[in-house]
């Protein structure tokens, strides 16, 4: 399990744990931090994955199915342990839907709240029809990366860095491109779900998701661009919001 999470605060009396799902190409060390600032009755896992951070050795995944299995095969015992609770931006919010329909669908099992950001639900026509960009040269990717916000103008400055970051990332936007669901026909999760995302990035389908559950349906907006929640303020309402829920989501449990 350590291989694939960190876990900068460790809560063994914690009622619950929160799973937070890295972006296109991102680490774990930003959610990991969330760990210091949340209550103490919640545990925080971030996701690691290959090509990145302790793991950039390891050859990166191809697939979501690949992100999906090794996620389960290694999270499955502490998943089925307590009440646990999903968040992902972008990349990180289709692997999270990627990792509870696995969940509800193979194990019977599914979180008490789901947190997504910044993406439309991977079945709707804004998402479907929407220009792949890992298969972008470097030069209008990089591009599509300075208009996007969240990455330092040094790091993008630096060939080197970039030329270290930018496979990695084109490889996780080639998985979520690739990524097929259907509309649900029926929702396969019965907890609620709150989507966030900037007033200023892309527009999002983020109505669409509201197809995964049968449970509560939210959306809140937040000032900023794709990177929205990088800001100190944003942030704060963000892990406000998980508490409030979270702690909401104990006391049903109970």
């Amino acid at each position: 399990m350590e291989k694939v999470i960190n876990c900068f605060n460790r809560q063994p009396g914690a009622a619950v744990r929160l799973l937070c799902f890295p972006w296109a190409g991102g680490g774990s060390i930003h959610y990991a931090r969330w760990g210091n600032l949340l209550h103490s009755s919640i545990e925080v896992y971030s996701i690691k994955l290959p090509g990145r951070e302790a793991r950039v050795k390891e050859h990166f995944f191809g697939s979501m199915q690949e992100v999906v299995d090794e996620v389960v095969s290694a999270l499955l015992p502490a998943l089925q342990e307590k009440p646990f609770a999903l968040f992902g931006h972008s990349f990180g919010a289709m692997t999270c839907c990627a990792v509870a329909e696995h969940l509800k669908r193979v194990h019977n099992i599914e979180p008490v709240h789901m947190f997504l950001s910044g993406v439309s639900a991977p079945y709707s026509e804004t998402r479907l029809q929407a220009p792949k960009k890992s298969r972008l040269s470097d030069e209008d990717f990089l591009h599509w990366m300075k208009v996007a916000g969240g990455t330092p103008s040094e790091i993008l400055a630096d060939p080197e860095i970039v030329k270290l970051f930018l496979p990695v990332l084109k490889a996780d936007l080639h998985i979520v491109e690739n990524f097929k669901i259907s509309r649900p026909d029926h929702p396969f999760l019965s907890c609620p779900v709150s989507c966030f995302d900037g007033t200023e990035d892309s527009p999002h389908d983020l109505e669409a998701w509201r197809d995964i559950t049968s449970g509560e349906f939210n959306i809140q907006m937040l000032p900023g661009s794709h990177f929205y929640l990088k800001n100190k303020p944003n942030e704060k309402v963000l892990l406000d919001y998980i508490t409030k829920h979270l702690e909401t989501a104990e006391m049903d449990y109970l």
